[in-house]
């Protein structure tokens, strides 16, 4: 396994070396970072030290070493800007025989579908024809296979160990395509009520290829409105790193509250967060979980800090901080758990709200009864 992820970083790493037109941006790829399951959703993804579901194959690979005894399988439906935009987003976790190793399958997806193309709005006697219009989808795509094991346990003391090598896959419409590939990792380490994680991704610098096609008669359209004809061109998604801590509280003798602390770190220079500098970027999340018995949940968060004018004061060019809160709640009945999240898009100021609905699913076999018959 070792030797299959050296290979295969080397190979995504000549890639990059090779191609002269690749360029860093500093939000490519950012569909990968809305996050995957209405329980990190809620507690406004500070997940790198707690997750411990299938969801994990997101969030921190190690956590998947959490699975032990049967396959889990996770789904998730969220819409954005009043059902513009769709996430769903789905895994399965697999443990293996000997209880220490786990690997999963996750998929993303972010669309907009029904775009309208204008290309051919206007004839070309300079009349509008709106029956020339036609629609087509712009979407995101990401395949994440992963691969988790537990390093060391001891007592409560437990270090494991996960990766992910993903496939990005991006299209619009017909006029374009890109096929990207890069590799996480991540750690986790637990002792009694303590968890601290730390995940990296795009440690390999993750590359989207993109290549474009036109008919003669697109390109004509083009060029005749002014539009800069695309050419075959590479993008870069610089390495990120989370590091996380979280503490489980005993609160009497039916409740829990769990409370986590991220820190993301960006390297693609200065970004509106809490610590703005070049080459290191800090932008904090913090998020809470109170359980009943194992099996209702109350869920907060805050993230996303930013400075933004004060009620859009120009004049003064006053500042404060904003945030995008996030709510959550779910309920676990043996081995099938609902969770909800309630979330702001944008902003304090401007809000802009979504919801989102997972589930997740133990994949338990079931023994068959005794009949008495011989």
């Amino acid at each position: 396994m070792k030797h299959f992820l050296l290979s295969i970083a080397i190979i995504s790493l000549l890639a990059i070396a090779d191609n002269a037109n690749a360029q860093f941006r500093k939000y490519s790829n950012e569909f990968l970072n809305i996050g995957a399951g209405a329980r990190g959703l809620g507690m406004g993804g500070a997940q790198v030290a707690s997750t411990s579901d299938g969801n994990a194959g997101y969030w921190n690979p190690a956590g998947l070493t959490n699975i032990k005894d049967y396959p889990v399988v996770n789904f998730m439906h969220a819409e954005y800007f009043s059902g513009i935009g769709k996430y769903d987003y789905g895994s399965v976790a697999i443990p293996l025989s000997d209880k220490k190793r786990t690997i999963a399958l996750s998929l993303l997806r972010f669309g907009v579908d029904d775009i309208p193309n204008t290309l051919y709005l206007v004839e070309p006697d300079g009349s509008i024809n709106y029956n020339n219009i036609r629609s087509f989808s712009s979407a995101d795509y990401a395949f994440l296979f992963s691969y988790a094991q537990t390093l060391k346990q001891k007592g409560s003391r437990l270090i494991s160990f996960g990766a992910n090598a993903k496939v990005i896959y991006r299209n619009v419409g017909t006029f374009a395509k890109a096929w990207g590939f890069g590799l996480d990792a991540g750690i986790q380490m637990q002792d009694k009520r303590w968890k601290l994680g730390i995940a990296a991704r795009d440690i390999t610098t993750t590359f989207n290829a993109w290549s474009f096609t036109f008919t003669d008669e697109e390109k004509e359209v083009l060029y005749l409105t002014n539009n800069e004809i695309p050419v075959k061109s590479t993008e870069l998604t610089a390495p990120r790193l989370i590091l996380g801590g979280a503490y489980d509280f005993k609160l009497g003798k039916n409740f829990n509250l769990l409370a986590e602390a991220n820190f993301d770190l960006t390297f693609d220079g200065k970004r509106n967060v809490v610590i703005s500098a070049d080459p290191v970027s800090v932008d904090p999340r913090v998020g809470v979980e109170l359980g009943y018995k194992n099996l209702i949940f109350v869920r907060g968060g805050i993230y996303n800090f930013q400075k933004a004018l004060y009620d859009g004061d120009t004049l003064n060019q006053k500042k404060v901080w904003i945030y995008q809160p996030s709510l959550g709640a779910g309920f676990k009945l043996k081995h099938l758990a609902i969770d909800y999240a309630f979330t702001n898009l944008a902003n304090q100021s401007n809000p802009l709200y979504t919801h989102i609905f997972s589930i997740r699913v133990d994949l338990v076999k079931t023994d068959k009864k005794k009949t008495g018959k011989k």
